[in-house]
């Protein structure tokens, strides 16, 4: 029969249940190669297309035939589910906004409300309970990932709510499910606190340099011109905070990999204090369309504790399909070959031997004592060479502590892939281990950052230590560089002004610029960091490294201790070294600014540069 002829309510069915098949195949999809099953996805959205109009069309004679209020709201969550599967594949972040958009739909319309326990009729039905639940969790997913502080913290009260009221209508073990995931959500958004956001972690032109105005090193001549094209992000450690499969840490990677849209991040804050969650803020959904004059966002790859073949089988698939001028970003957050976590704190003697080497004159942190790193009572390379020169043992593991060879990754597993320009981001307690892939490429040099194999230990209140205890510092550094400076020195960030940290965002922006002038106007800059350079993305990791080690190698607790200092590979120029005159005042004008110079051994005589003369006046109190 015509499809003219056909009763709209029998059409309306057949595609619910063509849609049903294609959806179930399309979620089956892995979420990584290029121009994969476009055409199943394309087929889906056609169909659930119909379906929408359909039933707008047709309302009142779909529910004579027996339509209910939630299976519309399933139609409209399938439509964003599959928006969000397109931004997973493609890391276009108008298919987030597209879904946003119909969850929100969702949440105004109340499309999976249950009406007789709503009036206190009954307990909820525990399978449109269910619907509900999983509604908000992938909800609070898509405005975590696009940045929607205020819906996150509507979104995560609401899925509290619901589970407490369901508790009479579930079984035990279902409510204990949903308890776990509000106790994520909970958890996940008292470490990623307002002050972590009062900055976007995404590239912003109110804070970056735009990308056609990035300079270029002297001696650039670039062969290539790489660009960072594809990421993958994963990690796998105890107790690692996380909502659903997406952990802290690769959440702030991710977002650090996203271009913010047109919108000004001050604006967007501004009106979405304004919110009354009536309907789609409109004005909020334009600035969030991203300027098409900017490049894609890189594609990502996110691996919530993979095993060690399907992260092979993912590295392999983008390696392969890898543009000529594309450069894979490998971000691997795990325990080392112990199986165990950082080490949160110092011994109570290297505390007290590190302040008696800071000294107590009184220009405390000015100066600094005669001591090289070679003498140093605090060297650690001796021991560090004897660990990671051990090629067999050296590994992260990605898997239980069981067998080793199953979920062990060995640096050697990533040498096959080093004929493709790769830039490889570890943090881990056995990071160093992989320092012995420089040297032993197939093709093309790795550009490494690696953290420090043991977490600096904080200032502050021991409250406030705790509290933080679950964070990455390496990874905090390379994402939130100023916050991470902030814990770092015990500097509260609670009842910090917004004037405040802008001025401390100049400061250090201030500093960022020095140390990139000097590795562009540098002869000893390896060919893979001038590379590296021309990329927006790349360039903003690599100078908060620098910043990284800047301050934990002058911080009083962990001056001249090797296994608190993160590393990289090729070396960077002298220029940049930890105790070279420009990395030392740049640290001491940010120290000085929040007050915190006694923290640090600075050499005699360091000053602030003259480049930041205009932000002495800046002084936090």
């Amino acid at each position: 029969m015509a499809q003219g002829t056909i009763p709209a309510t029998e059409h309306f069915w057949f595609l619910l249940d063509k849609g049903d098949r294609k959806f179930s195949r399309i979620r089956e999809l892995p979420n990584f190669g290029r121009a994969r099953n476009d055409a199943d996805f394309q087929k889906a959205f056609k169909i659930y297309t119909q379906l929408w109009k359909l039933q707008q069309e047709n309302r009142q004679k779909l529910v004579e035939a027996g339509l209910k209020r939630w299976e519309i709201g399933e139609i409209a969550s399938r439509i964003a589910q599959l928006y969000y599967f397109q931004y997973q594949r493609t890391s276009d972040s108008g298919n987030l906004l597209e879904a946003y958009v119909f969850y929100e739909a969702i949440l105004t319309r109340e499309y999976f409300r249950d009406s007789a326990a709503a009036s206190g009729g009954s307990a909820p039905d525990p399978a449109l309970a269910n619907k509900q639940l999983r509604f908000f969790a992938r909800f609070l997913i898509v405005c975590l990932v696009l940045g929607r502080r205020y819906m996150v913290s509507i979104l995560a009260n609401h899925l509290r709510t619901l589970v407490d009221e369901s508790r009479r209508s579930f079984q035990e073990i279902e409510y204990k499910e949903w308890k776990h995931v509000v106790q994520e959500i909970i958890r996940f958004l008292k470490l990623d606190t307002s002050f972590m956001n009062m900055r976007p972690l995404r590239y912003s032109f109110v804070y970056d340099t735009h990308p056609d105005s990035l300079p270029v090193a002297a001696s650039y001549n670039s062969r290539k011109g790489l660009v960072l094209r594809d990421a993958i992000l994963s990690s796998y450690c105890h107790n690692e905070v996380k909502f659903a499969e997406l952990t802290l840490d690769t959440f702030r990677m991710l977002q650090c990999l996203e271009w913010e849209p047109c919108g000004s991040f001050s604006l967007n804050i501004a009106t979405e204090s304004n919110y009354n969650g009536m309907g789609p803020n409109r004005v909020n959904l334009l600035q969030d369309i991203r300027d098409s004059a900017l490049p894609p966002n890189p594609h990502k790859v996110i691996l919530y504790r993979p095993t060690i073949t399907y992260f092979l089988v993912v590295l392999a698939t983008i390696c392969e399909e890898l543009p000529p001028d594309g450069i894979l970003l490998i971000y691997l957050s795990a325990s080392g070959e112990i199986g165990e976590n950082y080490p949160m704190l110092l011994s109570s003697k290297c505390s007290v031997d590190a302040e008696k080497q800071r000294g107590d004159s009184t220009d405390a942190g000015m100066t600094s004592p005669q001591v090289s790193p070679i003498n140093s009572p605090f060297d650690t390379s001796s021991q560090s060479k004897e660990s990671y020169n051990d090629k067999e043992e050296a590994f992260l593991w990605l898997g239980s502590r069981g067998i080793k060879g199953s979920n062990s990754l060995h640096p050697c597993d990533l040498i096959p892939f080093t004929r493709k320009p790769l830039f490889l981001i570890i943090d881990s307690n056995n990071s160093h281990a992989f320092k012995v892939i420089h040297g032993e490429e197939k093709g093309e040099t790795m550009a490494m950052l690696l953290s420090p194999t043991s977490q600096a230990p904080a200032m502050g209140a021991a409250s406030e230590s705790s509290r933080n205890q679950n964070i990455s510092q390496f990874t905090m550094f390379l994402t939130a560089p100023v916050q991470a400076f902030c814990i770092l020195l015990g500097v509260s960030g609670i009842n910090m002004e917004k004037e405040t940290y802008n001025n401390a965002e100049k400061l250090f922006s201030s500093s960022l610029n020095d140390w990139e002038n000097a590795l562009l106007e540098s002869d000893e800059l390896h060919p893979i960091w001038i590379e590296v350079l021309g990329d927006p993305f790349l360039r903003r990791f690599l100078l908060r490294f620098v910043f990284c080690r800047s301050v934990l190698a002058l911080y009083n607790l962990t001056f001249h201790q090797e296994e608190f200092l993160p590393s990289c590979l090729p070396d960077l120029p002298d220029c940049l070294h930890p105790e070279s005159a420009l990395s030392e005042s740049v640290v001491l004008a940010l120290a000085n600014f929040f007050g915190v110079n006694g923290h640090f051994v600075f050499s005699k005589g360091t000053k602030v540069p003259e480049l930041m003369a205009d932000h002495r006046h800046l002084v936090y109190t």
